[in-house]
């Protein structure tokens, strides 16, 4: 992005805000259904961002575990940023190799 003109740049980042796909978690905490969501969303985008309700609560060592724990659950390998009350996961590498029993 360092060649690129400054409006070029601008209008890059702006597109690039818009592709990402929002998720919330809400009081029910993290579900089943809402792994299968991400994992579909992973599929094609490689960047999510996921708010946490009011509801949930909205502590900060509880964001962190809750982070930690969709890094878990996910099928692959992910990094995850905490700005505020939103937590953007994004996909790395190749996936985790899967136990079969």
């Amino acid at each position: 992005m360092r060649f690129l003109r400054p409006y070029l740049q601008e209008e890059l980042k702006s597109v690039k805000m818009k592709s990402q796909i929002k998720f919330q978690i809400g009081k029910s905490g993290v579900t089943e259904g809402v792994i299968q969501s991400l994992n579909n969303a992973f599929r094609t985008r490689k960047t999510v961002r996921i708010s946490l309700l009011q509801s949930s609560g909205r502590d900060r060592t509880k964001m962190k575990e809750i982070a930690n724990e969709l890094g878990d659950k996910l099928a692959g390998n992910f990094k995850h940023t905490i700005v505020g009350f939103t937590i953007i996961m994004k996909k790395t590498g190749a996936r985790k190799p899967e136990n079969k029993r």
